[in-house]
C-alpha cells in the first residue's frame, strides 16, 4: 500500500485535533462536574501529547489499515474521571461521556461550514485545505458514531449505564474490562471468520458505516453544502 507525504499531512492533522479534542472535552466537563481528577493531570488540554496513546492512537489503527480492515478504529489515552466525585455521579457520567461523541460534531459542522472559504483561498493551497476540511469531517463524524456504541469503555456505553434501570445497567458495567476484546471480536476477527465459510459476517462494520454516512449527510445539509 502506497502512503504519501501527501496523504499523511491530510489525514494526521484532522485526526490529532479529532482525538486531542475529543479527550480534552471530557476532562473539562468531569471538571466542571466536581471531578478535578484528569485537571490536576493536565487533560484539560490541547497539546495532542497528553492525550495520544502509542498503541491505540498510531499502532492498532496502521496495523488494520495494512491488513484491510472492513472498519478503522483506535483510542487515546483515557481520561481518568472518579465518578464518585461528580456532583450527581450517575447522571454527570452521561454527560462527561457526551462531551466527546458532541465534540466530534461540532469539529464536523466546523469543517463543513469552513468549505465556504475555500474560494478564499490561494490556488496553490486549496486542494490540501480542501482535503483536510474533509477528512476532518469524515473522522469526527466517524468517531462521534463509533464511540456511541452501547459497549464500555465506549462513551455510548457508558450513557447507557447511566441512563438504564439498575437491573441492566450494572450487567453492562461489568463488561467494561472485556470492552476492547469484545470490540475486536466484533469488527475483526467475527468478519474473518466469516469470509473463511464465505458469510458475511461484517454487520457491525456496515451499521457502523450506514448511520456515520447519515452523520456525514446530516452535517452538510445543516451547513448549506447540499
Amino acid at each position: 500500500m502506497n502512503i504519501s507525504f501527501y496523504d499523511l499531512s491530510v489525514w494526521v492533522l484532522p485526526l490529532v485535533l479529532a482525538i486531542t479534542f475529543h479527550e480534552a472535552a471530557h476532562a473539562f466537563v468531569a471538571d466542571r462536574l466536581g471531578d478535578n481528577t484528569a485537571s490536576q493531570l493536565g487533560r484539560v488540554s490541547f497539546n495532542p501529547l497528553r492525550h495520544i496513546d502509542p498503541f491505540g492512537t498510531v499502532i492498532l489503527p496502521a496495523m488494520l489499515l495494512f491488513a484491510h480492515s472492513p472498519f478503522l478504529f483506535g483510542y487515546a489515552k483515557p481520561v481518568p474521571v472518579n465518578f464518585r466525585k461528580l456532583n450527581n455521579p450517575r447522571f454527570d457520567m452521561v454527560w462527561v461521556a457526551l462531551a466527546g461523541p458532541a465534540t466530534n460534531i461540532l469539529l464536523a459542522l466546523a469543517a463543513a461550514l469552513a468549505f465556504h472559504a475555500l474560494p478564499l483561498m490561494p490556488a496553490s493551497a486549496a486542494k490540501w485545505v480542501a482535503d483536510n476540511l474533509k477528512n476532518a469531517l469524515i473522522i469526527n463524524a466517524v468517531l462521534a458514531v463509533f464511540n456511541m456504541m452501547p459497549i464500555p469503555p465506549l462513551d455510548g456505553g457508558r450513557v447507557a449505564v447511566g441512563l438504564l434501570p439498575r437491573p441492566l445497567a450494572m450487567p453492562l458495567a461489568r463488561l467494561e474490562p472485556f470492552g476492547m476484546l469484545i470490540l475486536i471480536g466484533l469488527l475483526i476477527l467475527l468478519p474473518l471468520a466469516g469470509s473463511q465459510f464465505g458469510l458475511n459476517l461484517d454487520v457491525i462494520s456496515a451499521i457502523l458505516r450506514t448511520l456515520t454516512g447519515y452523520v456525514i449527510q446530516a452535517v452538510l445539509f445543516l451547513t448549506g453544502n447540499t
